[in-house]
């Protein structure tokens, strides 16, 4: 049997056309990283990514993120550093070959699974009750879809209305652009072997699970990857409280630090951050 052939990496391009001119690009200078690890002798270097060399501006996702750049296997995402971490892409700290295939997940098993793990054991009492109220111990199911793709804002272009919002309110204060080959946004993090959540889950291809199916329900796009935190778009997002309750439930499921070290309970999540919010920021501690 002919195994197929392997499909370059459209990165490569960038090492002859840093500014990816016959990708249908107009790149600012900036640099490609390889994948970590040990090579054979005489095997190139394969890239990983491509990052600015200086941080980008309002404009600067809309200016990269289209056509052109889904067809040549690339999404354009920002990479925000932190301070002691500014640059925390350069640290090497990416395991790609560790991460599974998104496409051998689902997403209710894999919520279900993450919110095992974090509702309050039943000696918390009270307390704990009152953290996942109005839901039980047991796992909720997903929440219902808000309408993506019904007449509603594009996604895409709700992803490069928060970019700029964010870089323009000072929340992103030296964003840098960065290309990743990936067929879809919500894959990006698995492709990069991302370590932001590794305290909760190791393995980012669960993940990206949830970051497709949040995609297809409700519009969202990634936008934006920290050390330890991710930014997505929300172009339908839960209109009322109610439809909002169970989408909280899977943010807390999905990255439990949001409320256990922010809104202290999912329905003043609910209420602050999901119920109509086109701006769903997670972080791990």
């Amino acid at each position: 049997m002919v195994k197929p052939a392997k499909t370059r990496n459209p990165l490569s391009v960038l090492v002859g056309d840093p500014q990816g001119r016959s990708l249908g690009l107009d790149l600012p200078p900036g640099a490609v990283i390889d994948r970590p690890g040990r090579r054979r002798w005489g095997q190139a270097a394969e890239p990983l990514l491509w990052v600015s060399g200086e941080s980008v501006g309002v404009g600067a996702l809309a200016a990269h993120r289209g056509p052109a750049l889904a067809a040549a296997g690339l999404q354009a995402v920002l990479f925000q550093g932190r301070r002691g971490l500014e640059r925390w892409w350069e640290e090497r700290e990416f395991v790609p070959d560790r991460m599974s295939d998104p496409d051998d997940h689902h997403v209710e098993p894999v919520l279900r699974e993450f919110w095992s793990r974090v509702v309050p054991d039943p000696e918390e009492g009270e307390e704990g009750e009152e953290i996942v109220a109005p839901f039980g111990r047991s796992w909720p199911g997903l929440a219902e879809s808000g309408g993506a793709g019904e007449g509603g804002p594009d996604p895409e272009a709700a992803a490069c209305e928060l970019a700029d919002e964010l870089i323009g309110s000072g929340f992103l204060p030296s964003p840098r652009l960065a290309l990743v080959p990936a067929g879809r946004g919500a894959d990006v993090p698995t492709a990069l072997g991302w370590g932001g959540p590794t305290n909760h889950e190791n393995d980012t291809a669960l993940i990206s699970t949830v970051l497709r199916s949040w995609e297809d329900r409700f519009g969202a796009r990634l936008v934006a990857l920290g050390f330890d935190e991710l930014h997505v778009s929300v172009a339908a997002p839960p209109r009322t409280v109610a439809r909002a309750l169970p989408v909280a439930a899977e943010h807390f499921a999905f990255a439990p630090d949001n409320i256990w070290q922010g809104s202290g309970s999912i329905r003043a999540y609910a209420d602050e951050a999901v119920t109509g919010s086109d701006h769903w920021g997670f972080w791990w501690d």
